[in-house]
């Protein structure tokens, strides 16, 4: 196994003494059915993934090893669903944020890759920020969401990118690990939810298929096109933020004052 600088994993304590980083990124993924055409981690592989190309363009940061199981436990009627509890992940997240900061670090990015981890997510973030509120985390909750304002109009043929399995994640999936996807194999359904409202549901009841939304549709050159256009917004805000110290407050607006402001 070759050394790769930007993996903790990897490191010694040498080279951490010679060249301390002070941006960490915490993938999180998942390990459940994405259909016949994707592979089990395809969360896990997709945080992972972007989370190494972020921080081989921005300096001083490293790779955690990602965490390879979420809540699942909505995907559980198919095949291969490996899940925690919430409360399990959230105390798992909230530990490695303890563990960082204790180690001195205190820039977090969470990249996550899984629905289920969201609120997890949410809570675990908000108990570490309020513990410490020197230690600044930001992230992407969904990146597929995210995606979605970055990209130009109608650059998805089906259900605007979204779907578990779906035309944007067979896409980015093609684009990351094409050794994995069997795009041939692609099934999906596209679900009737009601507009404007959330929907707690279970995956049986919006597919038969182990995936939503149209694979059918999905190609490398679009997932391409993602993963750049996801990558640069990446980096960009990672550099701004080094560029600020990390600072999040609002810069202050200063105005020249008028002539009768300065009588």
């Amino acid at each position: 196994m070759e050394k790769n600088p930007l993996l903790v994993q990897h490191l010694t304590a040498r080279d951490y003494r010679e060249k301390p980083f002070s941006t960490v990124i915490l993938p999180l993924g998942s390990l459940e059915s994405h259909g016949p055409h994707l592979p089990f981690g395809t969360d896990t592989l997709t945080a992972y993934e972007i989370a190494l190309e972020v921080a081989g363009r921005v300096p001083g940061t490293i790779v955690l090893p990602p965490l390879p199981y979420g809540m699942s436990e909505h995907y559980r009627d198919f095949s291969f669903t490996v899940s925690l509890k919430p409360a399990t992940e959230t105390a798992v997240i909230g530990d490695i944020l303890e563990s960082l900061y204790r180690e001195g670090i205190r820039h977090v990015f969470l990249m996550n890759g899984h629905d289920g981890n969201i609120p997890p997510i949410e809570i675990a973030a908000r108990e570490a920020k309020v513990a410490h509120p020197d230690l600044v985390i930001v992230g992407i909750d969904a990146w597929w969401n995210m995606i979605g304002d970055l990209l130009p109009e109608n650059f998805f043929d089906a259900w605007n990118r979204l779907g578990h399995g779906g035309e944007g994640e067979l896409s980015i999936a093609l684009a990351l690990f094409p050794g994995l996807c069997q795009p041939e194999h692609a099934q999906g359904i596209v679900p009737d939810l009601p507009p404007h409202l959330d929907v707690w549901w279970l995956f049986p009841e919006i597919t038969t298929t182990g995936a939503s939304g149209d694979p059918t549709q999905a190609s490398r050159e679009k997932g391409l096109f993602m993963r750049e256009v996801l990558v640069n917004a990446i980096v960009t805000a990672l550099q701004e933020l080094d560029a600020r110290g990390w600072d999040i407050r609002s810069a202050e607006v200063k105005k020249e004052k008028t002539p009768a402001q300065k009588e």
